[in-house]
């Protein structure tokens, strides 16, 4: 995919980078809602990078401050861009975005475990990914298989995972056909997101090349897919979408469109794995004419508020959900601190939100108000080489 400022492909050559600014405090609003001290919590950030580079970073986030302190620095080899942990939080799996990998056109995941005295990863093994690309990882039943999209390949694939933690080849790839009406971005297929629906019963992928979000009922054991008969959603032409997330109550999905700059709020049927279109909305404010791209979605954990980020606007957008029908209505937009904003993450208490600037390497955070959705910067900005997928767990270490 080419993003709005540098290709994906492209690979930004970075040195020294360390960890800069501290909290320059918080707003009267933003004190009320932390007025607590809260856990810490990891976060594990997932790079564009040379293969020699450090590419993994692992920092404490302060959940109360909103600050984040640098642990470690990992080698997970070249551009691992978008990063998955297991629900024990033993594993880590990484999509190494690169198109050949030991002489197949194909890039790879590579499977660590995690170290839980210091958080730092030992390389178990790497699978090919079945396509080149690989841009989203996910976890899919009780850690029983890794979905994994990818975006040069147009394909997508799922790899069973062994007992202890190591990837196995890929026992279902489905490669995608057609193509869409924006020429530049849409001339073959591209997946760009696969993840499971809560229940694991189904999982999707969004093919922002053809428009439209695919459907797999998952085995009950996590070795094999069924694909299902028909789209389970087709956007409107050139829409593009990109990421897909759904609503803590499982019947509402949010879909983010990268090209058409908006979100498509469903209604998801769990019995036939499908969507209906409730209603779109733009991400970006209204006279904003310069180019831009959307790039992540998620819900905040309460489920009252969606938050999206706009590469070119380089903003948060905020959305209010209607708790009766799940229709989106715009809170505000807030300014990234950065460059070309990708992945984000909330901390599971919903106290904390950070995103990950990509082309001005660095990572920002906000503290959320649960009550009106709205975020306040804490002043913490660190930097970062590339940083693109940000993880958030509770914190294990000793």
């Amino acid at each position: 995919m080419t993003d709005f400022t540098t290709s994906r492909r492209h690979f930004l050559k970075l040195t020294g980078l360390t960890l800069v600014g501290l909290p320059l405090g918080l707003s009267g609003c933003a004190a009320a809602l932390t007025g607590r001290s809260r856990p810490d919590y990891l976060v594990y950030v997932g790079t564009y990078a040379k293969a020699e580079a450090d590419s993994i970073f692992l920092y404490r986030l302060n959940a109360t401050t909103g600050a984040l302190t640098r642990l470690r620095a990992e080698k997970g080899g070249p551009n691992p861009t978008y990063i998955a942990l297991d629900t024990k939080r033993q594993h880590l799996y990484a999509a190494n975005e690169v198109d050949e990998f030991q002489g197949a056109k194909s890039g790879f995941v590579s499977a660590f475990a995690i170290d839980r005295r210091t958080g730092g990863l030992m390389l178990l093994n790497q699978q090919l990914s079945g396509g080149g690309g690989p841009c989203y990882v996910s976890i899919a039943g009780s850690n029983q298989a890794t979905l994994v999209a990818n975006y040069g390949g147009g394909s997508v694939s799922l790899l069973p995972l062994a007992p202890d933690g190591k990837l196995q080849p890929s026992a279902a790839t489905a490669q995608y056909r057609g193509s869409g009406p924006v020429k530049n971005r849409q001339g073959e297929p591209h997946a760009h997101c696969i993840l499971p629906d809560p229940a694991n019963r189904f999982a999707f992928a969004v093919d922002l090349g053809t428009d439209q979000v695919l459907g797999y009922q998952l085995a009950a054991n996590g070795s094999q897919w069924t694909p299902l008969p028909a789209p389970a959603f087709t956007t409107q032409p050139g829409a593009g979408p990109r990421h897909l997330t759904f609503h803590p109550n499982g019947c509402w999905a949010f879909l983010i469109n990268e090209l058409a700059c908006s979100i498509t709020a469903l209604t998801y049927d769990t019995t036939a794995g499908t969507f209906r279109e409730l209603h779109t909305v733009p991400t970006l404010p209204a006279g904003f004419t310069a180019p831009n791209t959307c790039a992540d979605i998620h819900v905040h954990p309460n489920g009252r508020f969606v938050y999206a980020t706009n590469r070119g606007h380089d903003s948060l957008a905020v959305f209010a959900i209607a708790p009766d029908s799940g229709r989106l209505t715009l809170v505000e937009h807030v300014s990234t601190q950065g460059k070309t904003p990708r992945n984000f993450a909330i901390d599971p208490s919903g106290a904390i939100l950070l995103v990950a600037n990509q082309n001005s390497n660095n990572i920002a955070t906000y503290t959320i108000n649960a009550q009106t959705g709205r975020l306040t910067p804490t002043g913490v900005v660190v930097e970062v080489p590339a940083p693109v997928c940000l993880q958030v767990v509770p914190d294990f270490l000793a």
